[in-house]
Order: structure tokens, then sequence, then C-alpha cells
């Protein structure tokens, strides 16, 4: 009798493990992979979206605008001068900023400061 009790209280924790080892494996993967995969597939579609003209910030933190693609490299223009040119991996590229995005958004806070003014006039 007391090894039948024995058994079955190595069974439930048995049981209890494998129930603590897949509560484990879930909370891996929606907190760690879930979220880095949803990260890539963004990065993969800012990198797909690219054009020509769009201002970027590399991942070396210098920024430029690009004035050639092909299917893995990017050529792009950095400072004032227009002489700088360099090819780069589409990987090395952090951020995109579309050009007709960032002059909407220019003319928004223009418009926004102008009434601030004319309210403070008043």
């Amino acid at each position: 009798m007391l090894i039948a009790s024995s058994s079955a209280s190595g069974a439930m924790s048995m049981g209890s493990l494998l129930i603590w080892i897949v509560v484990m494996i879930a909370m891996f993967y929606f907190l760690l992979i879930r979220p880095q995969k949803k990260e890539q597939k963004k990065m993969q579609a800012m990198l797909s979206e690219m054009a020509v003209g769009d201002a970027v910030v590399t991942t070396g933190g210098f920024y430029g605008i690009i004035i050639d693609i092909t299917d893995e490299d990017v050529i792009v223009e950095f400072g004032n001068n227009r002489n700088c040119r360099i090819p780069m991996r589409k990987s090395a590229i952090a951020e995109v900023e579309k050009p007709e995005l960032a002059s909407s958004e220019t003319k928004e806070e223009k418009t926004k400061d102008e009434k601030k003014k004319e309210e403070k006039k008043k």
C-alpha cells in the first residue's frame, strides 16, 4: 500500500513538472521570440519600401540620403557637399524617413506654431 501511494505521488509530481515546463516555454515564446519576429518583419518591411531620395540613419548613426538601390546594397550620400557617397548593405540601415512625410510634418508644426503665436497676440 505504501508503494502504490508513492508511485501515485511520483506521477503527480511528474505531471506538475510537465505543466511547468509547458508554461515556461509559452512564456519564453510570448516574451522573447514573438516580439523579436514582429520587429524583424517591421524592419524587413521598412527596408523593402526604401526608395531613392529617402533620408536614412545608418546603424553607425550617420544621416544620409539614398541615391541608388540594388537588391542587397544601397548607395547613400552623406553631408552637405554631395561628394561623399558610400555603398552599404541594406541591413546597415536603422531608420528610413520618407521625404514627403518629413515635409508634411514640418508644415504641420509650422501651422501649429503660427496659430499659437496668433493666440498669444490676441
